[in-house]
Parts: structure tokens; C-alpha cells; sequence
């Protein structure tokens, strides 16, 4: 399928407070709140997931570390499951992920779900995990869908965008991609990635294992505005044992390029 069919979205914002210094945990200069509502609740959390409330105390500390406390966000969670990444869903590496991203995700928006899409040779249906159903909800999810394939970034890019855009949402999508190697087509991923670059939509990549991930770390790199509108991608490296990076490490490699593209994309008109 041709990229032609993505569409620019122009974002609404509220307006910044009262001029001034900002207060602790306020948002750095250029960083506004965007859309309306409050975040999850911590006696929500301790209400309906328990098991979520270090994680999500501990993604609070991260955001307000990242000046990134109020900010609105729709939370997305893409999930390899190319035949490579057969050993991180039985040792509950990708479920460690996907709840560590649910208690942040509590924190950007008020519904409790993060849609998760999983894709290997090709996207499968959007399902979601949510914070009345989260615990083995990975493995279970990843076992309906049989036999694993190859590694098919643009399909899952696509997958996301097509979702985004269907939902209506106001406020700019945060994409934790997740994945053990480079696509099947490097060349098309990167086309895909720059002119999502148009769209509120900022790309989070994570790699898991010991590959050396060459074409994420490019991708990261990859000039703006030559190659596209504005930086709309970040990468870390998770290692071979992705459970054992801590909490509070993982939040602030989840959040450290995300100030960045926000105040970037505003700039560019990507949001407004």
C-alpha cells in the first residue's frame, strides 16, 4: 500500500498558564498540555490494579523528571513477535514491557487501555490491554495468533497510524515499538518513519536482545529537516534480559526524546 493515504492532522492545545516562571513539574518552555482531562488516578490504580502501583509511582517520578507531568497523550504499544522473539514471550519480558507501559500510559490519558499491536510478516488486529486486564494478557494474546514470521516494521507503522486516525483523537500518540532486530525492509521502514514525520505521532523504538541494531540506531539519527519534517523517533537498547533494567532506568529511556519532539513538532505546525 502507497503512503499517500496519510493525512496531516493539525492538533488543538490548551492555552499555557500564567506567564512566569513555572512552577516544579511544570512543563519545559514549548511544551504545552494538550486536550482536556486529568490523568488516572492513583486511588483508581490502587482500586482496580494493585499489581500497577510501583510501576505507576514510578513512572510519575520519570515524567515529572522530564517536565512531562499533565501532558495528554494516546498510548501505543507494538509488539514483535518475528520467530526470534520466541524466548521473550515465555520469560515474561514482553508482559514485564507491556505493564510498564500500561501504569505510564495511566499517566497521559484517562481510559485505563493501551491499544497493542503485534506484527511479525504482517500486523494483526489492534487488541488492547487495559487496567482491568493486563495480567497474562500478552502471552495469551500472542499464543491466538499461531506461527510466527519475519520482522514487517511498515505494516505495524501502518497498522498504528490507521488506528490513530480512525479514532478521532485530539491529543498526539506516544508509540513504544518494540522489537529484536531490523525490518525486512529497511529501505521502505525508513521511507514509512519519515513521512509519518508529518503526523502527531512520535515513535518510541526499543530493542530487545543482542542484536546490534545498526538500522535503529540510524533511524534515530536521521537528520531533520533534510530527511524529514521533524525528529519523530527515539531508540534504546533493553539487552538480552530486558526484565532486569529497572523501572525508573526504563521511564527515563521511554521519556528522555519526548520533550524534544513535542516542543519540535510544535514548532513545525505538526501540533498546534
Amino acid at each position: 500500500m502507497p503512503i499517500s493515504w496519510f493525512r496531516r492532522r493539525r492538533q488543538p492545545t490548551t492555552a499555557p498558564g500564567t506567564p512566569g516562571t513555572p512552577p516544579a513539574g511544570a512543563q519545559q518552555p514549548g511544551i504545552v498540555r494538550t486536550g482536556a482531562g486529568s490523568a488516572v488516578s492513583l486511588d483508581k490504580i490502587e482500586r482496580t490494579a494493585p499489581g500497577l502501583v510501583s510501576l505507576y509511582k514510578a513512572a510519575g517520578v520519570s515524567l515529572e523528571k522530564h517536565r512531562l507531568a499533565g501532558v495528554r497523550a494516546a498510548v501505543y504499544l507494538v509488539l514483535d513477535r518475528s520467530g526470534s522473539m520466541s524466548g521473550f514471550y515465555r520469560d515474561g519480558s514482553v508482559q514485564s514491557l507491556a505493564e510498564r507501559v500500561l501504569a505510564a500510559a495511566a499517566h497521559f490519558d484517562d481510559d485505563g487501555v493501551v491499544p497493542v499491536v503485534y506484527f511479525d510478516t504482517k500486523a494483526y488486529e489492534v487488541e488492547e490491554i487495559s487496567l482491568s486486564d493486563y495480567q497474562g494478557r500478552i502471552g495469551k494474546l500472542h499464543q491466538k495468533l499461531g506461527h510466527m514470521g519475519t520482522t514487517d516494521y511498515v505494516s505495524a507503522m501502518k497498522a498504528v497510524i490507521r488506528h490513530y486516525e480512525a479514532c478521532g483523537a485530539t491529543d498526539p500518540a506516544y508509540v513504544v515499538f518494540q522489537t529484536d532486530g531490523a525490518p525486512n525492509n529497511p529501505k521502505a521502514a525508513e521511507k514509512t518513519l519519515c513521512k509519518a514525520a508529518e503526523l502527531p505521532i512520535f515513535w518510541q523504538f526499543v530493542g530487545f536482545g543482542r542484536d546490534q541494531f545498526r538500522f535503529l540506531h540510524r533511524l534515530d539519527e536521521l537528520p531533520a529537516p533534510k530527511y524529514r519534517v521533524v525528529d519523530n523517533a527515539g531508540f534504546f537498547e533493553a539487552g538480552a534480559d530486558p526484565k532486569r533494567m529497572s523501572d525508573s532506568t526504563l521511564y527515563d529511556q521511554l521519556m528522555i526524546e519526548f520533550p524534544d519532539w513535542l516542543r519540535s513538532a510544535r514548532d513545525a505546525g505538526v501540533l498546534r
